[in-house]
């Protein structure tokens, strides 16, 4: 049993401290206000007298198969957003999924409309609704997608890649990711002098710091995870 892994990694435990603080933050903000937005929304193309549904289904439908392309989609963050090097550029691009739509929109699509009905004879009105009808009788299914956009947001280095060039916001797996390339570099050095860099093993350690947090949400929200997709995956209108 040995340690050195983890030593190589935490020379300087402030590196991969402040990423863990950029990539707690982005996961929280980001999950949060994406699971409150992909409900809401999803909950609308849910109700069969909305006028727009079928309007709006097929646009959530239509960006699920096609997209404007890598170049298209950099000039939108950078030059009419103006979002580069800046935190919301790694939370912004996730907060709707289409998928995640789809499938909290299938859910709510099986819940009784009489429920519904009957609320709106009390006198609520949409908003209670959602909040205090619809939504309760989702968890499941809310669940499933929180956990999704968890790990989507936990997991992505893609966006940091794009748009991120300060050390001080780089999320945990783009840090993880430059460490590797520079040990690579290191290794070659080290062996031409005598020492050698434990490489897999540092490998293995980054894995271990990057899924720790990964693994409590899961144990956290597995009760909820089969019977989400299940219900959500059946066929509605």
């Amino acid at each position: 049993f040995s340690t050195e892994a983890y030593q190589f990694l935490l020379v300087d435990p402030s590196v991969v401290g402040r990423a863990y603080g950029v990539s707690i933050f982005v996961t929280v903000v980001g999950t949060s206000v994406g699971v409150l937005i992909t409900s809401m929304l999803a909950y609308v193309l849910s109700r069969r007298d909305f006028r727009l549904r079928g309007v709006l289904t097929f646009f959530v439908f239509f960006t699920m198969l096609f997209n404007g392309g890598l170049v298209p989609y950099y000039i939108t963050i950078t030059r009419t957003l103006h979002l580069k090097n800046t935190v919301w550029a790694l939370i912004l691009p996730y907060l709707v999924v289409p998928f995640f739509v789809l499938l909290l929109r299938t859910y709510f699509s099986t819940l009784p409309k009489d429920l519904f009905d009957a609320a709106k004879i009390d006198g609520a009105g949409e908003w209670r609704i959602f909040f205090q009808i619809a939504a309760p009788l989702s968890v499941p299914a809310i669940m499933t997608v929180l956990l999704f956009l968890l790990l989507q947001y936990w997991n992505d280095m893609y966006q940091a890649l794009l748009f991120i060039e300060s050390n001080s916001l780089s999320p945990l797996q783009y840090t993880l990711y430059k460490m590797i390339v520079n040990m690579s570099q290191i290794s070659e050095l080290a062996t031409q002098v005598g020492k050698p860099v434990p490489a897999l093993s540092v490998r293995m350690a980054m894995a271990v710091l990057a899924l720790g947090p990964v693994i409590l949400a899961f144990l956290f929200v597995q009760r909820y995870f089969v019977r989400g997709i299940t219900l959500g995956g059946i066929k509605g209108d």
